[in-house]
């Protein structure tokens, strides 16, 4: 059985703000039904305790009268005094009624029971006989004592009830605020939690959204985009999917015709290459120094242009595959000198100094890559130093990185270049001490090696004259990979 779910964001943001609202809505609901039983107790305690109190005082206010009378008739005789003592005595009957009135308790009503009975008394004595007796009239008066006694303990009693009244409310208040407590913090977890749910499951497909978005930015087109959530989110999935698709079939294409042009152009380039390699080994006639100077320079130009086909191929198959690294253990000093050799002639001719400073470092890395990145950077520097200039390429190790400098003392590069001198086919517009103009992908490929390694590279300032590139490799990858 599924669950329902919300389909679309709306509705998705909508029912966790309900499922959100829901805890607090009855966290208020039962927390104001709490004060106001709170409230309602307390009311009762107020008016129970100030109407007994009242009437209590009353009381005590009408025995003195229907006593002083009582004597009075005892001494005098008087029948205008027992006209007296009845109105005190209806009177006095009207509050006992509003005593049990206000509330019916066990005690308060023993207490009224012991007032009816010595009233009785009292009445027996002064009302009942005709004409009254003095002994009869005697005993009502002593009747009065035991009403004074009666009358006391009902308000010690409604005192004490009071007390008792005032002890609970102060315990249901602390009980209830203990029960408040408790239940807020329930309802903050509750809602924590509800809005942690609601999180994860919103941000888990705009989340997958981004990391589309910066693969497709990084150039990555080879992982399926696939985002699961609220019907509008997968819809934009399914877009971005598409956008994918169809940005693999245009870097496919560009692959392919760069493929096809630089196969195209190895064709005549080896048949030049042969040639030129025939006139300098005298196949056709020994060369004159002129002629073996001018053999030399198509030589060296067509190694170059050879060099820039294989950049081309090599960015190609890069972007093409994005193949996995070759990963094998060497050292660095070996294959930088491998890559000065292939470069030997340039520096001859164009009469560079090079300024090395390289720690015997041993490393694992994809060989291959490192040493085309070399390569590249070295015929960077090669194409902007002047003649009888210098480059400097320095390595050492900082903690588990190796750190590689490659400097050189043209014009270096200007601060609105360096946004866009990693991207592909973009060429500088400084001027170059070498023949040929370069494709603009060396760097490029440099750039894509280096973050295939998961290092960096960065532009320096102020340290060397001209461009100072500065590479950092782990000197080892980082989830390890067993040499091929």
């Amino acid at each position: 059985m599924r669950w329902p779910r919300p389909k679309s964001l709306n509705s998705l943001l909508l029912t966790g703000f309900a499922l959100v609202s829901v805890p607090l809505l009855l966290a208020v609901v039962i927390g104001a039904t709490k004060v106001r039983d709170l409230a309602r107790q307390s009311e009762t305690l107020v008016r129970t305790g100030v109407e007994t109190t009242h009437y209590s005082q009353q009381l005590f206010q009408q025995i003195a009268p229907m006593e002083r009378s009582a004597k009075l008739f005892q001494v005098l005789n008087d029948p205008a005094l027992l006209q007296v003592y009845r109105e005190g005595r209806e009177r006095f009957l009207v509050t006992l009624e509003n005593i049990e009135a206000v509330s019916d308790d066990p005690i308060r009503r023993k207490h009224l029971q012991a007032l009816r009975s010595a009233l009785r008394r009292a009445d027996a004595g002064i009302m009942s006989s005709r004409p009254q007796a003095p002994e009869a009239v005697a005993s009502a008066v002593e009747a009065f004592d035991a009403m004074w006694a009666a009358a006391f303990e009902l308000s010690a009693a409604t005192n004490e009830q009071v007390e008792s009244g005032l002890s609970s409310l102060q315990n249901a208040t602390a009980e209830t605020q203990r029960y408040l407590f408790w239940q807020s913090a329930a309802v903050i977890l509750l809602t924590a939690l509800l809005v942690t749910l609601f999180t994860f499951v919103l941000l888990r497909p705009i989340r997958q959204i981004d990391a589309a978005i910066n693969l497709l930015g990084k150039g990555t087109f080879s992982k399926p985009i696939a985002v699961r959530g609220p019907t509008d989110l997968e819809n934009l999935g399914r877009q971005l999917e598409w956008l994918r698709v169809r940005l693999l079939e245009l870097a496919q294409e560009r692959n392919r015709f760069l493929r096809h042009m630089s196969h195209e152009l190895k064709t005549p380039l080896a048949s030049i290459r042969e040639g030129t390699e025939l006139l300098m080994d005298g196949a056709v006639g020994e060369l004159d120094s002129a002629q073996r100077e001018v053999t030399a320079i198509l030589r060296e130009n067509g190694i170059k242009l050879q060099q820039l086909i294989e950049n081309l191929l090599s960015f190609s198959a890069w972007q093409a595959r994005h193949s996995g690294l070759e990963i094998s253990q060497f050292r660095l000093r070996p294959l930088i000198k491998s890559t000065l050799e292939t470069h030997q002639l340039t520096l001859l001719a164009q009469r560079v100094h090079l300024d090395l400073k390289v720690q015997d470092i041993k490393l694992q890395a994809d060989r291959a890559k490192l040493k085309l990145i070399l390569d590249n950077l070295l015929s960077n520097a090669l194409k902007y130093s002047p003649r009888g200039g210098t480059i400097y390429i320095h390595a050492h190790t900082e903690q588990d990185m190796l750190v590689l400098d490659v400097g050189d003392t043209g014009p270096g590069i200007s601060k609105e270049e360096r946004g866009a001198i990693f991207e592909a086919f973009y060429s500088g517009r400084a001027p170059t001490a070498g023949h040929l103009k370069g494709t603009g992908i060396g760097l490029s490929v440099v750039n894509e090696f280096v973050q295939a390694h998961g290092g960096t590279i960065e532009i320096v300032d102020g340290v060397f004259p001209g461009a100072h590139f500065r590479i950092r490799l782990p000197l080892a990858p980082r989830s390890e990979t067993e040499p091929a």
